[in-house]
């Protein structure tokens, strides 16, 4: 597997895993009808935030991540990251090495901590990655989170300080 810059070209690849995590609406607070334009806006950042794709040797998109400052300002040392899996190229170690893939980068950039504000409890794999990855759940805001099949779930922030 290789993780490398994403480009205007991978954004056709991301898309149909983007918009099927979102519209399932168990992992993401994003809205479950948003546009082409309106994701691609949001997944492929600009400096100093930063778009990745894991690729296998074939070239194909197994996964992406995004990375960028949490806040602005006096809080900018803090960093931030979402990931996304294509559904079927899940449980390949994908997300663990966009997770090791984007601490490494907040690291080397000088960051302090990395912080996910949005963590649904529910999404029990994505929890247990991240705490194996070294993140402490730091609080829950009790049934922050619609889930479309388990009612209201809490939303984990999570950290770790690099």
């Amino acid at each position: 597997m290789l993780i490398r810059e994403a480009n205007a070209a991978d954004w056709p690849a991301v898309w149909p895993f983007f918009r099927s995590v979102v519209r399932a609406g168990e992992t993401y607070s994003y809205p479950l009808d948003i546009d082409e334009p309106a994701a691609r806006a949001l997944w492929m950042l600009a400096p100093p935030g930063r778009t990745v794709v894991a690729v296998d040797d074939s070239g194909t998109v197994l996964g992406s991540a995004k990375m960028n400052p949490n806040q602005m300002g006096n809080a900018a040392h803090i960093a931030s990251a979402s990931f996304m899996v294509d559904p079927r190229h899940r449980q390949r170690g994908t997300g663990r090495a966009l997770g090791e893939h984007a601490l490494a980068w907040a690291r080397a950039e000088g960051y302090r901590g990395m912080q996910f504000n949005a963590v649904v409890e529910s999404n029990t794999g994505a929890v247990a990655l991240w705490r194996s990855l070294g993140f402490q759940i730091m609080t829950t805001i009790p049934e922050g989170f619609h889930h479309p099949t388990r009612g209201y779930v809490g939303l984990h922030i999570m950290y770790q300080r690099l």
